[in-house]
């Protein structure tokens, strides 16, 4: 088991940035993918980005390429997804997964059905 705990979001103006945190404990939960996902109401969860176990491989939606980074911290087994250049159409709840690292290939670490465990999931609501 993997309990998953994101922080950070907020009401943020355009252009702004929000690092949003995500804390994950349980057992060996720094073997686990990691990624980040959103919704916004009446759709399903998009992929926003992810990371691998090892930390050396990450992944971005196009929608979010160039503005976001996700990045991890094994001895403190968090997960970070830091969003730069906010956009009103970044407005939505993020939500943090966990996926076992056997997953390898981009298709997989995309997917939010491949993922296993989430967390509550925080608001970011971006003003135009």
């Amino acid at each position: 088991q993997v309990q998953l705990v994101e922080s950070g979001g907020g009401l943020v103006q355009a252009g702004g940035s929000l690092r949003l945190s995500c804390a994950a404990s349980g057992r060996s939960s720094r073997n686990y993918n990691l990624g980040w996902f959103r919704q916004v109401p009446g759709k399903g969860r998009e992929f926003v980005a992810s990371i691998r176990w090892t930390g050396g491989v990450t992944y971005y939606a196009d929608s979010v390429k160039g503005r976001a980074t996700i990045s991890r911290d094994n001895v403190e087994s968090t997960v970070y997804l830091q969003m730069n250049s906010l956009e009103p159409e970044d407005t939505a709840v993020y939500y943090c997964a966990a996926q076992s690292r056997y997953y390898s290939f981009s298709e997989q670490l995309t997917d939010p059905n491949t993922y296993e465990y989430w967390g509550q999931g925080t608001q970011v609501t971006v003003s135009s």
